[in-house]
């Protein structure tokens, strides 16, 4: 069997790369690697048509689950905004540096993917509501 050189030796994901921290391979490095395949394979021992198709539906599956993903995390977000919108006019209470604090939501805001309350002239993160009233 042919060597298949570039791809053993690298070390940085390419820019687009799903990559991520802790993870093996993303869906770009597993579609460098059945190009590879494809462009070094033995011509006269091709790559089984049954094997050809098992690694392009784990291509496809591999996409899919990544799409559903994305999806997971925009909805989950969506669902964080409109409970934070609904605390609109009500009290919460959070810690704060002086003990347990109050106030009536004022408004909400998100920046740089954080969304935050307004609650007179503080900012707190829906994550620091203890009670709401």
């Amino acid at each position: 069997m042919s060597e298949i050189g570039g791809v053993a030796g690298a070390t940085a994901a390419p820019s687009g790369s799903t990559q991520t921290a802790g993870s093996s391979l993303g869906k770009d490095d597993f579609l460098r690697l059945l190009t590879a395949q494809l462009r070094y394979q033995d011509p006269m021992s091709p790559m089984d048509d049954k094997d050809f198709m098992g690694q392009m539906a784990q291509f496809t599956s591999l996409e899919q689950l990544t799409n559903v993903a994305g999806s997971m995390e925009r909805l989950s977000f969506a669902s964080q905004v409109t409970e934070s919108v609904g605390l609109l006019g009500r009290t919460v209470f959070w810690d704060g540096e002086s003990g347990e604090q109050s106030g009536a939501v004022d408004g909400v805001s998100i920046a740089d993917g954080a969304i935050h309350l307004r609650v007179g002239d503080t900012e707190i993160v829906p994550g620091q509501v203890r009670r709401v009233e």
